[in-house]
């Protein structure tokens, strides 16, 4: 129990001086305004959706990720709209993330069977932690705990705005994209003043690329929903790190199942086997509810306990019309 207090303790003392990588979800495209501006309205419906990533959850502080986003399809304008929040919270000393943001794509038609669809944000992004609740080295002592610290107190928070932008495009079976997050480079300094250009935190560039394919295995005039298998993939980078996901869904109305790889085990660099992913869900017109478990192959498979990820997203409000409900990016919604 004390080892692992101590690693703990390390992993918070290196996150709250360095400038660490975004928090991810396993099921991205249940986080779709997340990973890219350029999936908002991309149902053609009103959508509200909410994910919740509890991971490593055999340390009792580990990290905890939280999403909320609404988004909607304006067809009449070939556009696509949505607002994103976004939390992430790691380790005993409440290191946290935050993100506030409002999205916009717009939907080009190039030929009938080829659309592509830019899209950016802008967010307010804000990095915080409770300094009272960090234990360090000086307050330890043969007697017991020492009751305060000489270390210099951060500030509680500190903020700045963000920009991403992205690009899709995508026909009725295939998808492919890149998103740029980060582009202004927001300052998440807890320490020093904003405009101290050598004591600054600057969040570097994340370039993600990703996309797949929609295959129809069977079709009947039983079953109105034809029963497909969806692959798909992630690359992203961001500064020396680098991850990619990769995996399948097979959906036979109403039921999903999918299994997902992470880790990158041909570059000798990051020859990195990280977790397999299972995943479950139900999807239907209106409702999509997903759990996944991130098994840990890596060697951090005895202490981390895997990852949990749940989410839910209520799709509604039709158009009047059906003949106005655009070509929709056919890739999966878990």
């Amino acid at each position: 129990m004390y080892k692992r207090g101590i690693i703990i303790g390390l992993i918070m003392l290196a996150a709250a001086v360095c400038m660490a990588q975004d928090a991810h979800f396993s099921r991205f495209y249940s986080n779709s305004l997340y990973l890219a501006p350029s999936f908002a309205g991309n149902t053609g419906k009103n959508r509200l959706a909410a994910s919740y990533r509890d991971q490593w959850s055999g340390i009792e502080v580990g990290y905890k990720t939280y999403s909320f986003s609404f988004d909607h399809n304006f067809s009449k304008l070939n556009s696509g709209f949505g607002f994103l929040f976004f939390k992430d919270e790691a380790g005993s000393g409440n290191l946290s993330t935050t993100n506030i943001g409002l999205l916009y794509n717009y939907d080009f038609k190039i030929t009938n069977w080829v659309h592509i669809r830019p899209g950016m944000s802008f967010l307010y992004t804000q990095r915080g932690i409770d300094f009272n609740k960090l234990l360090w080295g000086d307050q330890l002592s043969v007697a017991g705990t020492a009751p305060t610290s000489g270390e210099v107190v951060s500030y509680n928070s500190a903020g700045d705005v963000d920009f991403s932008a992205s690009l899709l495009s995508y026909g009725d079976k295939f998808w492919a994209g890149f998103t740029l997050d980060h582009l202004l480079r927001p300052n998440q300094s807890l320490y020093f003043q904003e405009f101290n250009d050598e004591n600054q935190a600057r969040v570097p560039i994340k370039f993600q690329f990703y996309g797949g394919t929609k295959h129809v295995v069977k079709e009947s005039l039983l079953r109105p929903k034809p029963t497909t298998i969806q692959l798909a993939y992630l690359y992203k980078r961001q500064a020396d790190f680098q991850q990619l996901d990769m995996g399948f869904y097979y959906y036979y109305s109403p039921i999903v199942l999918g299994i997902w790889y992470r880790g990158i085990p041909v570059i000798n660099d990051f020859n990195v086997n990280d977790a397999v992913v299972l995943l479950v869900g139900l999807k239907t017109d209106n409702y999509n509810i997903g759990y996944s478990y991130d098994f840990t192959v890596s060697k951090l498979i005895i202490a981390s306990g895997g990852s949990h990820e749940v989410s839910l997203s209520y799709n509604f409000g039709m158009p009047a019309k059906k003949k106005r409900l655009k070509k929709m990016v056919p890739c999966p919604e878990f």
